[in-house]
């Protein structure tokens, strides 16, 4: 059962990828093509999902609208890594004030909504996909600072990270050849949790208009324009919020998988 949920988590987000990837040469119709005759169509052979209240292509917005969601996840989630895993590995390993500081700013952040930070960035530099990745990426930073530093202090109570110290190694190189390798799998575990998170935040903030500006498709915003007509045609609605969810948990049965995979206490006994 657990290998089934890592496939059907790498079938689903591998299906997400190649939807991205096949956006950037082909998609079924001009996902931006204004067709006031064809609004409001149900599914057909031409328009496989219907069309929205302007006429568009919706399996087309949806393959372009998959492109910025795997964009703003991707570059949130590693973002947020690059920040905090070098943070908590060096919270992890040393002792004093500098390790409190950087774990009462990462509370501090934790406390703080990526909606908010969101709304902030908004008023001072204008709604785009930058301020909506920015956003994200900084409320995910806490998330790898607590995980990092708690792997880190079980990789640090091992009796060869002692004989390294003995041996003269500095904390920086037992960081990069000891804790680091160690860490990497539950790292890229909660790496895929986190994109599910970021998935949900955007297309929140691009529900209320903070994120992608109206000339780019992404699935909040389809969501938005279709719930004025979603008793007349709930199609353009119901597509976008259906491809979130199944996004959302394509990500989750991943992380789960992955953890089972690689975590040894959670194997079964055959």
């Amino acid at each position: 059962m657990k290998r089934f949920g890592l496939a059907a988590g790498l079938v689903i987000t591998g299906l997400l990828v190649l939807a991205a990837l096949l956006s950037l040469v082909w998609t079924p119709a001009d996902a931006l093509a204004v067709r006031p005759g064809d609004r409001l169509l149900a599914p057909s052979w031409a328009h496989w999902l219907g069309t929205d209240r302007m006429g568009i292509d919706i399996v087309s917005r949806l393959m372009v609208g998959a492109r910025t969601t795997l964009m703003v996840g991707v570059l949130a989630v590693l973002g947020a890594i690059v920040v905090g895993v070098p943070l908590g590995v060096w919270a992890g390993q040393r002792r004093g004030l500098g390790a409190d500081i950087v774990l009462r700013a990462s509370d501090i952040l934790f406390a703080l909504p990526a909606l908010l930070l969101a709304i902030l960035l908004v008023a001072a530099r204008g709604a785009s996909v930058g301020a909506a990745t920015v956003a994200i990426g900084i409320a995910t930073i806490p998330v790898f600072v607590r995980m990092a530093r708690a792997a880190t202090l079980s990789v640090t109570a091992l009796d060869y990270i002692d004989a390294a110290r003995v041996a003269g190694t500095s904390e920086p190189a037992i960081a990069v050849r000891h804790v680091l390798p160690n860490i990497a799998p539950t790292i890229g575990v909660q790496a895929s949790a986190s994109f599910s998170t970021a998935i949900l935040a955007e297309a929140g903030l691009s529900y209320l208009g903070l994120s992608a500006p109206a000339g780019v498709p992404t699935w909040g915003r389809m969501m938005r324009d279709g719930q004025a007509d979603l008793f007349l045609n709930p199609w353009p609605a119901l597509v976008p919020g259906f491809a979130i969810a199944l996004a959302v948990l394509g990500f989750n049965l991943l992380g789960d998988g992955l953890r089972d995979l690689l975590d040894p206490r959670l194997k079964e006994w055959r």
